[in-house]
């Protein structure tokens, strides 16, 4: 069997799953619980089919489940295989008629979210179709920054739990946490550092796969585009609940990058520029 066919079949039955558990459970993040593993079998499939013997392809697997391990380990300890939905979908779910949630349930979270995660790693299939093109230079450069990028997740997510776990002791013990959400560490030069290391690695990926082609001129980049479109919707939708926990937040969104690391303006700064705004 191809291993395009037989990645393909495996994202029906995933597709097919996911909605059945969100009918019979009433919780739509079974997505969500599969975004960490369903790629690295996918990616797995193509290294396979090549029976293993090629280096690119193999090492494109071997990053891509480091990927997923980190992933689904920061995604358990914050109780997501327990039961926890995002809190995204109740929102939404609440503004939403019954029906037209499920609607979105359906085209959107299953189907939609299942695609896209076979569309970012299908530069594995690019990988697969040329084969003969040996692994270089370019291709260790790429490894070291899949790396690089994975560690800065690592200590993105790190940063965030360690913040939240103090956030949540000092509400325990009948304080206000000051400040209420992180604005240290790398979120003090992205909102959301996270969201930045994470597409990083899917357009890392994609060049493994241009390489492989010896051209930049794929298809498969549709799949680290839509990705990136997402997480910019996914961040303002987000940010748009932020704001309205927390007034101070949008102080914060003048001051500080949304995705791409960059340096933050003071408080002072950002004041005066909001001045001279009102005075133009």
């Amino acid at each position: 069997m191809s291993p395009m066919v037989l990645t393909v079949l495996i994202a029906a039955a995933a597709c097919a799953f996911a909605w059945i558990a969100s009918l019979a459970t009433g919780d739509t993040s079974w997505v969500d619980r599969m975004w960490s593993i369903a790629p690295v079998i996918y990616v797995w499939v193509f290294a396979v089919a090549a029976r293993l013997t090629n280096a690119r392809l193999d090492v494109m697997a071997a990053l891509v489940t480091m990927w997923g391990v980190r992933l689904t380990y920061n995604f358990a300890r914050k109780g997501g295989y327990r039961g926890v939905e995002d809190y995204r979908w109740a929102v939404l779910r609440s503004s939403m008629r019954r029906w037209q949630f499920q609607l979105f349930n359906l085209f959107f979270i299953v189907l939609y979210q299942n695609a896209l995660l076979v569309l970012i790693t299908l530069p594995a299939w690019t990988a697969y179709q040329h084969r003969s093109t040996s692994f270089g230079l370019i291709d260790a450069l790429l490894t070291t920054l899949f790396l690089l990028f994975t560690c800065g997740e690592t200590v993105a997510d790190q940063q965030q739990w360690n913040f939240h776990q103090w956030k949540r002791a000092e509400e325990l013990a009948g304080r206000t946490p000051h400040p209420r959400f992180l604005q240290s560490g790398l979120f003090r030069f992205s909102r959301h550092p996270n969201y930045f290391f994470e597409l990083a690695q899917w357009w890392v990926v994609f060049f493994f796969g241009a390489v492989a082609a010896q051209s930049v001129l794929e298809w498969t980049v549709v799949g680290p585009i839509l990705l990136t479109l997402l997480f910019v919707g996914s961040t303002r939708f987000t940010e748009k609940i932020s704001r309205s926990k927390y007034p101070e937040y949008e102080l914060f969104q003048r001051s500080t990058s949304a995705i791409v690391p960059w340096f933050a303006h003071s408080v002072a700064v950002v004041q005066e520029l909001e001045t001279e705004k009102r005075r133009a």
